[in-house]
């Protein structure tokens, strides 16, 4: 019997199925790396669209200014039914450290958008603005956040022809063009 044939035939047969097994754990990591990717691309964009269908319903409730509705009742109440907690609840179990920050600091000036509304301020007011503005630069803050992490281009307030993310040099009320009763 020929060892060398034999040694030659085994060691052939171990690298072939080290080989495989390795290119299989591989392909399984790559795997789960994208599911988890795109797990996060979804939860991001269920939270920011979360927190865009509360800032809707806070808008209207300061732009409506019903005498028949409890403002803070009603701005509580804009959190609930946008499901704004829940998902970020799950957002903060899958978010990167650095989105999750973007998008607490987010949060956390939406609850401040929350209060004044809730206070009664309208829409036109100066309360509403000093928290409507740098609510929307925290937007904007999270958006270029999610962007990065998720490796797609960055842009910045002059991509869109702005001078600042929070819109103050867009904003009628902001820029003194909207009078009372307009």
């Amino acid at each position: 019997m020929d060892w060398g044939t034999l040694v030659a035939t085994v060691s052939g047969g171990v690298i072939a199925i080290s080989g495989t097994v390795l290119a299989d754990r591989l392909r399984q990591r790559h795997e789960r790396d994208r599911e988890a990717d795109e797990r996060r691309r979804s939860v991001y964009i269920e939270f920011i669209a979360a927190v865009g269908k509360c800032h809707t319903r806070l808008r209207g409730i300061a732009q409506a200014q019903d005498p028949g509705v409890d403002p803070d009742l009603a701005a509580r109440a804009a959190f609930d039914e946008a499901g704004v907690h829940e998902v970020r609840e799950r957002f903060f179990i899958d978010a990167s450290a650095q989105v999750a920050g973007a998008g607490q600091a987010m949060f956390q000036q939406l609850r401040a958008v929350q209060r004044v509304v809730g206070s009664g301020a309208a829409h036109t007011s100066a309360a509403f603005h000093d928290a409507y503005h740098p609510y929307l630069d925290l937007v904007w803050a999270y958006r270029v956040s999610v962007r990065g992490e998720l490796k797609d281009r960055a842009f910045s307030p002059e991509s869109f022809g702005w001078e600042a993310w929070d819109g103050r040099e867009r904003c009628p009320v902001c820029r003194g063009e909207l009078t009372t009763g307009a």
